[in-house]
């Protein structure tokens, strides 16, 4: 459904749900269909609104590379699995048209494309005047007040770069904007990062140019296979830090890289002898010290950062530069969830915290209804 462009300086209606979802990933998907299910009416109980112009979140921009067999874990979203699949089928075709089938499917209240420029209390409540607790938020499609917000624009649209002394003269792109290995044919190409997105291209462009691997710290192999008990010890990890409020670290950093096929081909072709983090960069290519190394192009597989820029109007960072959570919700505010975000950022997780958000909501937004006083009796 496409919204038609409204202004959003206070002039126009403001529309009121209970509920709204800030995009439409796994995530996002995950809570609209429990918001429904819960019985939450489409687009005046509650609505989503999604930036992109068609289905499929972060999946819809991957790199064609990236087929269903590379895909380092995928979890059905609930009440629909994912049709079966050629593993040779690019995700980003799979993956967004299992979304827009879903979306159908349930009759989720989609909106798009609309993007969230902020999100503040709302100061007026209505007639009376005076905060009303309901939370503005500000789009490009016009304005909505809503009691509840679950907040699912994860991480895609904020590509982290880290800086470091020099200038390249030569083609430097993050993991974002790769798209598969044929451009660096005959090259010399240094892949920067120790995650699974670092695993992929080296086990893509090792098959035809030369790679250096450089990582901060050394990578960690996990050993054996991701177990119930492993995943509920990373989880408790992570879970440690967002409720402190200090800032999400990378999943890898506690899981360590596990077995996948990209992991094997890398490891066929020879790839993953890794190098310490080079000092500073060269305008032909990178150097330790002394020692400097031309090289044609540097891939950043460097990771994202939450996209949370929207929310900044209402004060929820704390010192420590996260932000301090119980479970999805923000622990400063009950009516804010946020999905994806720490524990919840995999597609497993996310579909859990679509659930787990909307359970806690029904008592925020549904209280539960005082007795009748008695008459008293002599």
């Amino acid at each position: 459904m496409t919204v038609e462009r409204a202004s959003t300086h206070g002039d126009g209606p403001v529309r009121e749900v209970d509920a709204l979802v800030i995009g439409a990933g796994q995530a996002g998907l995950s809570a609209a269909y429990h918001l429904r299910r819960r019985g939450f009416a489409p687009y005046t109980g509650f609505v989503v609104l999604d930036a992109d112009d068609a289905p499929g979140g972060a999946w819809a921009h991957r790199s064609p590379s990236l087929t269903m067999a590379t895909v380092h874990g995928f979890h059905d979203l609930p009440d629909f699995e994912l049709p079966a699949t050629d593993p040779a089928t690019e995700a980003r075709v799979a993956v967004p048209g299992y979304f827009a089938a879903y979306e159908a499917k349930h009759a989720l209240p989609v909106l798009r494309p609309v993007k969230v420029l902020a999100v503040r209390e709302r100061p007026d409540g209505g007639p009376g005047g005076g905060p009303d607790g309901r939370l503005l938020v500000e789009t490009d499609a016009g304005r909505w007040a809503t009691r509840a917000l679950l907040n699912a624009t994860g991480t895609w649209t904020r590509p982290f770069l880290p800086r470091y002394p020099g200038r390249f003269a030569g083609r430097q792109l993050h993991y974002a904007d790769y798209r598969g290995p044929a451009a660096f044919a005959g090259q010399r190409v240094v892949v920067v990062g120790g995650g699974a997105s670092a695993v992929q291209v080296l086990s893509e462009v090792g098959a035809v140019a030369e790679t250096v691997w450089v990582t901060r710290t050394p990578p960690v192999f996990h050993e054996g296979p991701f177990t119930e008990e492993f995943g509920r010890e990373v989880v408790a990890k992570v879970d440690e830090r967002v409720r402190a409020g200090l800032p999400v670290r990378s999943v890898v950093s506690v899981t360590g890289l596990g077995p996948s096929v990209a992991h094997r081909r890398a490891e066929e072709l020879g790839v993953l002898h890794r190098r310490p983090m080079f000092d500073r960069l060269t305008e032909h290519g990178v150097a330790w010290g002394d020692e400097e190394l031309p090289v044609d192009a540097i891939i950043w597989a460097t990771g994202f950062r939450a996209e949370l820029t929207h929310l900044a109007p209402l004060g929820l960072r704390t010192p420590g530069g996260g932000i301090r959570m119980d479970g999805t919700r923000v622990a400063d505010d009950p009516r804010i969830h946020l999905l994806g975000y720490g524990p919840s950022a995999s597609t497993i997780g996310a579909n859990r915290a679509g659930r787990t958000a909307v359970n806690e909501l029904l008592h925020l937004l549904r209280p539960t209804p005082q007795p009748t006083p008695q008459p008293a009796t002599a």
